[in-house]
């Protein structure tokens, strides 16, 4: 089963990368798999987890050894409004004895345990490179425990070694649409009930969003997964529309729920705003031709000229700081495209973005963005990009934390602007914020100190 799953998914129809392939190519996958320690940039159970977590009154139970749970625990600041149940770190622990004899009956005592003590709504189960290699079958074990346990007991069969943590995003896709979606109804719907997937609220960039979806009497169904509770998911087979804000990783799930239930989607992204007017434009059209009232529209634009408005008086002081600052942009997939419109909103040069993890649509909004030259890389070594730093080639580094440490050796700003972040940079108070945080990296006195010769090296004594 999960061969044949794994299949299906190397040949996504809706993948911008498979799309772009003739029929064979198509055939032969749009990936490869891992080999067990090979897992540089996260494995396909961490992408799993990552997508699935955030359901936060659920309890997620990871099946392999401590490891696996304590290296991916909470590796998201993917914030809650309430119930904090997925932040606690469940796992089977599985040690020597479990490896050579197996380990369903301690699953299933996990399992038992969590339900009795907890009562979630649901229990979501991990299976990992370990418990997939010596045969567990968590699938039957999770179905067992559903029965006699009377909750959804969800099997996550993405064991490390069969992809990239962008894979593993579309195989925790595919157990949503498999055990959860369509599962429950909700209690009431509206015409402009709408999804979010691939919205995970790091750092509480939901929540900077759901008030202009509030003053346009829009109600989000279900988040996927930010935020989000387990029946609010299981519901989610009866919005009118989905965006679809990270592509890559749930393009799969989008693509199935239209084909299934029939609710067109979109992609559209929050960060700028350029894009979160264009967002907020798509989403009233849609739902106005799937039955919202006729003033949607009229009113979308004037929310957006509103918000506009007020965004362009708090962005003054800092867009004259800002404009002409050039900004090395490593990141990927969505941001790889939206980072750079909120940039250029702020007067900043993008001196080049990578484009991991992006889809052939990102990299075409990127050249719309920056022209048909658009400085764009895949991956740049660590060396490479200090000597850019260090040559003045950009006046600050905008990443993940992997390579905060280059611009620190180099002695330029660094900004966090992947998943691991404290700050929100969604929507029109996110841009703001976003604004300030550059401001206030380029502005640290820290960086005149460090760049100051040393006395010895100055001249002015010996050491």
């Amino acid at each position: 089963m999960l061969k044949q799953k794994l299949a299906d998914l190397f040949i996504e129809p809706g993948c911008a990368t498979n799309r772009a392939k003739s029929d064979s190519g198509r055939k032969a996958g749009c990936g490869k798999s891992l080999q067990p320690g090979a897992a540089a940039g996260g494995c396909a159970f961490d992408g799993a987890k990552i997508a699935l977590q955030p359901i936060t009154d659920a309890a997620h139970l990871v099946h392999g050894p401590i490891a696996c749970e304590g290296n991916s625990w909470d590796s998201r600041h993917s914030a809650s409004s309430g119930p904090q149940l997925y932040r606690t770190g469940f796992t089977t622990d599985l040690g020597e004895m479990e490896v050579i004899h197996g380990g369903e009956r301690k699953l299933y005592r996990a399992i038992r345990a969590i339900a009795e003590r907890y009562r979630p709504p649901a229990i979501f189960v991990y299976q990992t490179c370990v418990t997939a290699m010596i045969g567990d079958d968590v699938a039957k074990v999770c179905a067992v425990a559903a029965e006699k346990l009377g909750l959804p007991v969800i099997p996550v069969l993405a064991p490390g070694f069969v992809g990239s943590k962008n894979f593993g995003n579309k195989l925790a896709g595919e157990t949503l649409l498999d055990h959860v979606i369509g599962t429950i109804e909700p209690e009431t719907t509206t015409p402009t009930d709408f999804n979010l997937l691939g919205e995970y609220n790091v750092a509480g960039e939901l929540w900077q969003v759901t008030p202009l979806f509030e003053r346009l009497g829009l109600r989000l169904l279900a988040s996927v997964s930010g935020d989000a509770r387990y029946r609010q998911v299981a519901a989610a087979h009866r919005a009118r529309v989905n965006m679809v804000v990270c592509s890559q990783a749930l393009i799969t799930l989008a693509r199935k729920m239209e084909e299934r239930y029939g609710i067109p989607y979109f992609e559209g992204s929050f960060y700028g705003i350029a894009e979160t007017g264009s967002s907020l434009r798509q989403l009233a059209r849609l739902l106005t031709e799937r039955g919202a009232a006729a003033d949607l529209p009229a009113r979308t634009e004037a929310l957006i000229a509103e918000e506009e408005a007020r965004a362009a008086l708090r962005l003054a002081p800092y867009k004259a700081r800002l404009t002409g600052q050039r900004v090395l942009l490593y990141t990927g997939g969505v941001k790889s495209w939206s980072v750079v419109t909120a940039l250029q909103e702020l007067g900043m040069e993008v001196v080049s973005t990578s484009v991991r993890k992006s889809t052939e649509e990102d990299r075409a909004r990127i050249k719309e963005r920056m022209g048909e030259d658009a400085p764009m890389v895949e991956t740049i070594a660590p060396r490479e990009m200090y000597r850019m730093l260090k040559d003045g080639e950009a006046d600050m580094l905008m990443s993940g934390g992997r390579t905060q440490f280059v611009a620190l050796k180099a002695r330029v700003p660094w900004l966090d602007i992947n998943q691991e972040r404290h700050a929100a940079y969604a929507g029109y108070d996110g841009m703001v914020a976003l604004a300030a945080e550059i401001a206030r990296s380029l502005d640290n006195p820290v960086w005149a100190q460090v760049r100051r010769p040393a006395p010895w090296e100055a001249g002015h004594g010996t050491c």
